[in-house]
């Protein structure tokens, strides 16, 4: 029997179709009952770019601390470590000159806070309060310290704020750090309308943020206008695809060996890290208040950001997110030119959703 070319290419274009499907399927059905394993990439080396400010470039440019994966390990090393965080705070008193920023210490419900207030408030903002969480992995930050981050929004966008010194690990674990924040919260509202105030932090400050709406909403407590969680540590349990992605590319959390994870695991204190009010990436964002979340592509938490950006705008909320080029975990909480941005952003958005 003859059989013409073109009759033969048919025939191998019929098998060959076959075949793939056959793979396809099988592939198909495989995905279905067993998780693709991990993907090796090969070591390399990270350019500084230069599409930041010189300033960025030197923090990125920074290398790995050599310790950088070996914390602390027993109660009395962990007790050791926070005296020597609270013997060197970090000083605000810069930024507070910078922007002409008065600070006023005061208890709010209990709760030691510092009131700042730039000379100008301009007068949308008289009756505005923001109320600050600071950062600094659950553990890092008390003190005088607190104001850092605050001050910066205090100064760029001319509001008051009210920084919470909430209670630490090792000797203050979970929940001794949200219950401050909602004790704080709930004075705060003798000062302003809760229509007229905001919450805002960054890091631990960003995730207690969130866990703080989550346990007003609890409880029936009226809830901020606006919140502004920066970088949140939403995720405990290191589901995050960006704590492997990222994993050495951030030089200020490095990876989830470092310190950072471990002092958060000090804080919850054997509780479940899945627990929404540890972990609040998991919790029900229905009704929550408008929000702005920021993050950078090197950021170690950059899907923990993006993880509750999409969880609130599933929800319905109304919810911004800005990523920094280059920026690794809260690069816009130091003094580099895009901390401008960064803050005058949640600035305008705290000013488009408070009451005046």
């Amino acid at each position: 029997m003859i059989v013409s070319s073109h009759g033969t290419h048919r025939t191998l274009f019929v098998l060959v179709s076959a075949t793939v499907a056959l793979v396809l399927a099988i592939r198909v059905g495989g995905a279905q009952t067993t998780a693709p394993d991990g993907r090796e990439v090969p070591a390399r080396m990270l350019p500084v770019p230069n599409t930041v400010s010189l300033e960025l470039q030197q923090l990125l440019a920074a290398p790995i601390p050599g310790n950088w994966n070996t914390p602390p390990n027993t109660p009395e090393e962990w007790d050791a470590f926070a005296a020597q965080i609270d013997r060197a705070p970090r000083d605000p008193q810069p930024l507070l000159d910078r922007f002409d920023i008065r600070f006023e210490p005061m208890v709010v419900n209990g709760i030691p806070a510092y009131m700042m207030a730039s000379s100008v408030i301009p007068p949308e903002n008289r009756d505005r309060l923001l109320m600050h969480l600071h950062g600094g992995c659950y553990m890092m930050g008390g003190g005088v310290a607190a104001m850092y981050e605050g001050a910066m929004l205090a100064g760029f966008g001319h509001f008051r704020v009210l920084s919470i010194d909430y209670r630490r690990p090792p000797a203050f674990p979970y929940p001794a750090a949200l219950d401050d924040a909602v004790s704080a919260w709930q004075g705060a509202l003798e000062i302003a309308d809760a229509k007229k105030m905001g919450i805002f932090g960054a890091s631990a400050g960003g995730a207690l943020t969130l866990s703080t709406v989550l346990r007003l909403k609890q409880g029936g407590l009226p809830l901020p206008a606006a919140i502004a969680p920066g970088t949140p540590m939403s995720d405990l349990t290191k589901s995050s695809d960006s704590f492997y992605t990222n994993r050495l590319v951030d030089n200020v959390l490095m990876g989830t060996e470092a310190r950072c994870q471990a002092m958060a695991e000090v804080y919850a204190d054997g509780h479940d890290l899945a627990d929404p009010m540890l972990s609040p990436v998991y919790g029900d964002m229905n009704g929550f208040p408008p929000a702005v979340l920021t993050t950078g592509t090197r950021d170690l938490l950059l899907s923990d950001t993006v993880r509750v950006h999409r969880n609130l705008r599933r929800a319905g909320v109304d919810a911004e997110l800005h990523v920094y080029e280059a920026q690794a975990h809260a690069n816009y909480v130091r003094d580099i030119p895009a901390a401008r941005e960064a803050f005058e952003e949640m600035a305008r958005f705290f000013d488009t959703h408070l009451d005046r």
